[in-house]
């Protein structure tokens, strides 16, 4: 074998000796020149001396664990709900822009719920869709139209013998009160009358900007009951497709538990507008006869006035009550007014014990305290229109939490894996004893 590659190995050894020494000397000439130029550095700009010992690392928790568990839910759920809040104000300040097409739609929303019935009947009965929507909707708004009519009519007919009424009756109330065990004075009712007519003579320009307002609102509901009109013929010719393309917005993962939630909903508002009718029109009906054997004038427009408040929940059947038993004190006297108080509470019992449990069902059954919170939030909100739809809002929305909490708590059991071995013999169904 020949004796070069051992040479090689040798020199090649040698070089890697002297190459490792060769920077060893260098390294250590860097150091010295850097301990030179350190030693002529003024003791003020010198580094300081190196420690020679290593810091300690210090174990430290992790901050979160630090902080209590309670506030930290807290503050989980904190932030969550300042989320909700941001969002439900944006919210609400958008429908406070477009209140008026909001309030329409809704409006076109309830009318639909009470007229679909009816298109669907005479679709059954072979009309085409679009003759069956025609002429619903156009009995509907007739029978509207004449409604409104007719209470106009009834008005006009009677102001001038209500104004003598009302002239009489005040008279009356004034003996009554001078008769009366108060011990009211005559002067202090002058006084009364006195300061009355100060009031308004004081405050005649806020009663004229008041009346010019008025003439904007008057424009405005016309306006609303064009858009409510239009958006009603729509609903009922098309509502379905509407409704599939509304469920096109939602993801693909919420679809099908809002598709089923969608007409449970409407189920409930159909329900719930078609027994308030009816309950408003019993309501009507004999509190309007009891006021018109008891000789109040205006029988007729004041029960329509309590069928038209009807639809406003407890609120309602107080303020159209009240109007009613007022109409006959200062017309017909303080017997009378205490006989139709009799029959407007007589008839409101009745209804609440009895009509509203049997014809609305449990499915749109709101606690009163719902009813009158969700009522003086909807009238905070936008005035009569939203303590009209307030209680129909909470309904639904109640109908469709009940359905999605059913839903994901199906969709949780179809998804949860099935029990094996052991588990599988202790979670399965064993008959019971044979009773001895």
């Amino acid at each position: 074998m020949s004796p070069v590659p051992g040479w090689l190995g040798r020199v090649g050894a040698k070089l890697t000796d002297m190459g490792e020494r060769f920077g060893e000397r260098r390294a250590e000439a860097e150091r010295e020149h850097a301990e030179a130029e350190e030693r002529d550095l003024p003791p003020a700009h010198r580094p300081p001396p190196a420690d020679p010992t290593p810091p300690v690392a210090v174990d430290r928790p992790d901050p979160a664990l630090a902080v209590p568990w309670g506030v930290r839910v807290a503050a989980e759920a904190g932030w969550r709900l300042l989320v909700l809040a941001g969002t439900l104000w944006v919210l609400m300040r958008v429908i406070s822009a477009v209140q008026l097409v909001v309030l329409a739609f809704v409006a076109a929303l309830l009318i639909t719920a009470l007229l679909q019935p009816t298109v669907e009947r005479l679709r059954r009965l072979g009309f085409p869709r679009g003759l069956a929507t025609a002429l619903t909707a156009i009995l509907g708004f007739v029978v509207m139209g004449l409604i409104g009519w007719f209470v106009t009519w009834q008005v006009m007919e009677n102001i001038d013998n209500l104004s003598d009424q009302v002239q009489d009756g005040i008279d009356e109330l004034r003996k009554w009160l001078l008769n009366s065990p108060f011990h009211v004075t005559d002067k202090q009712i002058n006084d009364i009358a006195e300061n009355l007519r100060d009031a308004v003579g004081a405050n005649t320009d806020q009663i004229t900007s008041a009346g010019l307002e008025g003439v904007t609102v008057v424009v405005e509901a016309l306006t609303g009951i064009l858009l409510a009109a239009f958006s009603t013929l729509f609903l009922l010719y098309d509502g379905r497709r509407i409704w599939e393309w509304t469920l096109k917005l939602v993801p693909a993962a919420a679809r099908p538990g809002v598709a089923g939630a969608g007409p449970r909903a409407w189920r409930t508002l159909t329900a719930y507008v078609r027994g308030t009718v009816i309950v408003a029109l019993i309501d009507a009906i004999f509190i309007g006869l009891g006021i018109y054997f008891l000789d109040v004038p205006m029988a007729v427009p004041l029960a329509v006035f309590i069928f038209l408040f009807a639809f406003i929940p407890l609120v309602g059947a107080v303020v159209s009550g009240a109007l009613a038993v007022v109409v006959a004190l200062v017309t017909q006297g303080v017997f009378t007014a205490v006989m139709v108080l009799v029959v407007v509470l007589a008839v409101q019992q009745i209804e609440g014990h009895i009509l509203q449990p049997f014809i609305l069902g449990r499915a749109v059954r709101v606690h009163p305290l719902a009813v009158v919170l969700s009522v003086a939030a909807g009238g905070m909100v936008a005035g009569i229109g939203g303590a009209v739809v307030a209680v129909p809002l909470v309904a639904v929305t109640n109908t469709v939490v009940g359905y999605l909490r059913s839903y994901s708590h199906e969709v949780a059991l179809k998804q949860s894996p099935r029990p094996r071995g052991a588990t599988a013999v202790e979670t399965a169904p064993t008959e019971p004893p044979p009773a001895s």
